[in-house]
């Protein structure tokens, strides 16, 4: 007698029926091999060439860019780093040491930058690779059964006259689906006749066109922005900059420029034009328009006069210079006890509201007694405030008066270390006026000379000329970039990709016909790869178009 199922079980704990790797098994466990270093590069590669990290990593650029919207930016706007800095120096130091003044330079920035970089060319590759095989293929074979499809159609055309009404038909069908820009390829079975078509390959044509350019953006960026440049100047009415480093207010250069090679030319300001809108009327105050004229001077060339308008730049020798930005710049005189000239200059004050109210500094390290600064504010028109202080109540010069602190003591210049000529650090400096001094701030009228403390001298507002009393100053940035056409070039081609991985579907369609007692059976089918709503109407009608051609070759064959 043979022994139970239950006596086996429990002699023999090990299910007879389990397979001896299962995982409930008491057999030998699966070991997975080592991968080894080779394996784990190999790993780490495939995973970085992955479109889903390319995608994410995308994502990552564009959200390591908001800090450059966000924080003013030292190669497009020193002057900002520098305001920032005054109003947040608690966190200075932290928002500098990240990277936050400087986000395109960073290395978190460039490290989201090159990994970007080489998933895209990891991803592209292959791809190009594979589409280039799949565009010298031949389009599928005919399935057996066509019915199978979701969409698909049938009709049965007369046979007519023609000696062969179903090669005729597939003749028909195989010259229209040409024409449709389809690749077609003849398959035929035995008892029937059909035409295999595939078209849409420009889907993924369009797709790799869209990474390649993206990939030609991120290498001309990168490329470009090495010998690329920018740079900043103020110019006062009537003054001159040349186009060299030394006259740069402020320089950020790419890697390989050094500042020897700029092109030469001369830009003199003659006139800066505004105009703002008259008190009482709506939008009061605001400014209509801006345009600074200026005299272009080039070796070998006549003077050339060229206007700078907001979001208009000019071009000089592939240089762009744009306007950044305005301000007057009161013509100032500081004379010692003696009537000697120790500071004579058309200074620029920044405006510091939409009325113009401008913040302008002095500092005069030589001639007096000691070094002294004057900081200063402008109103083109003065105002007064409820609490007593100034302010401008319109930007336009009507009633301008300039009010002075004065501030002595070491003003920092003689130790080497660069200034900004907009700023004054008064900590450790004596103040004269204004504040707890007890002696009311300097004030000026146009044309005014007052006294300074201590009987070091005086101050004029020199009147500038009869129709314009007050200068004004333009802020320019000249820009080089020689990689901007690459880009923008580069990005046209990445817009027409995307417009063809979007919009063009990528579809197969399939004809057979055979013989029957009723004439010609034809089958229509189709397949989208991908999502395509509009596949079921194309096979509509494809079909209809085909039979109404084949009708009338029909009877053309017939007369």
């Amino acid at each position: 007698m043979s022994p139970s199922r239950s006596d086996t079980t429990r002699e023999n704990p090990i299910d007879p029926l389990r397979p001896g790797d299962h995982a409930d098994s008491d057999g030998p466990k699966i070991i997975q091999p080592a991968l080894g270093l080779a394996g784990w590069l190999r790993w780490a590669w495939r995973q970085l060439t992955s479109m889903r990290t390319a995608i994410v990593l995308l994502l990552f650029l564009a959200i390591a860019a908001v800090p450059g919207s966000l924080f003013p930016q030292r190669s497009a706007d020193p002057n900002g780093v520098i305001q920032w800095e005054r109003d947040n120096p608690d966190v200075f130091a932290l928002a500098d040491a990240v990277g936050l003044f400087d986000v395109y330079l960073s290395p978190w920035f460039s490290a989201i930058y090159l990994l970007l970089f080489t998933s895209l060319i990891g991803c592209v590759i292959p791809r190009a690779r594979h589409h280039y095989k799949a565009l010298r293929s031949q389009p599928p074979r005919t399935p057996a059964r066509l019915s199978r499809l979701s969409d698909y159609q049938e009709a049965t055309l007369p046979a007519g006259q023609a000696s062969d009404p179903v090669e005729q038909a597939i003749g028909v069908a195989q010259r229209q689906l040409r024409r449709a820009g389809y690749r077609v390829q003849r398959y035929d079975g035995r008892g029937w006749v059909s035409v295999s078509a595939e078209r849409g390959y420009l889907r993924e044509t369009g797709n790799l066109l869209f990474h390649v350019a993206l990939v030609g953006v991120l290498v001309s960026v990168a490329v470009g922005g090495s010998f690329a440049y920018t740079g900043q100047r103020v110019v006062v009415e009537g003054t001159t900059f040349v186009n060299a480093l030394s006259d740069y207010s402020s320089f950020n250069p790419g890697r390989f420029i050094d500042g020897t090679g700029l092109a030469p030319y001369s830009l003199t300001l003659d006139d800066f034009q505004v105009s703002y809108r008259l008190p009482g009327t709506p939008g009061a105050g605001q400014a209509g328009d801006f345009a600074a004229d200026v005299t272009i001077r080039q070796p070998g060339q006549d003077d050339q006069a060229q206007s700078v308008v907001v979001n208009y730049p000019i071009t000089v020798q592939g240089d762009r210079i744009y306007l950044l930005g305005n301000g007057y710049a009161p013509t100032l005189t500081v004379r010692d006890a003696a009537g000697e000239v120790v500071f004579s200059e058309s200074q620029p004050f920044l405006p510091q509201d939409s009325n113009m109210t401008s913040l302008g500094i002095i500092k005069i390290p030589d001639g007096l007694p000691g070094q002294l600064g004057l900081v200063g504010f402008f109103y083109p028109t003065q105002g007064v405030l409820p609490s007593g202080a100034f302010t401008s109540i319109y930007p336009d010069v009507i009633n301008p008066v300039i009010t002075f602190n004065v501030f002595s003591g070491d003003l920092g210049i003689d130790d080497g270390t660069p200034r900004s000529v907009y700023t004054l650090d008064v900590n450790g400096l004596t103040q004269h006026t204004g504040g707890d001094t007890g002696l009311d701030s300097l004030e000026l009228t146009l044309g005014d000379t007052v006294d300074l403390p201590n009987g070091w001298g005086t101050v004029t507002w020199e009147i500038a000329g009869d129709t314009d009393p007050v200068k004004r100053f333009a802020s320019l940035q000249i820009q080089r970039d020689p990689s901007s056409g690459w880009v923008l070039a580069f990005s046209i081609l990445a817009t027409l990709g995307l417009f063809a991985g979007l919009f063009v579907p990528r579809r197969r369609l399939w004809v057979k016909a055979r013989l029957s007692t009723e004439g010609v059976q034809v089958e229509y089918a189709g397949l989208a790869r991908g999502e395509d709503p509009a596949l079921s109407r194309a096979v509509t009608d494809f079909a209809a178009q085909h039979a109404t051609a084949y009708a009338v070759e029909t009877a053309e064959g017939e007369r």
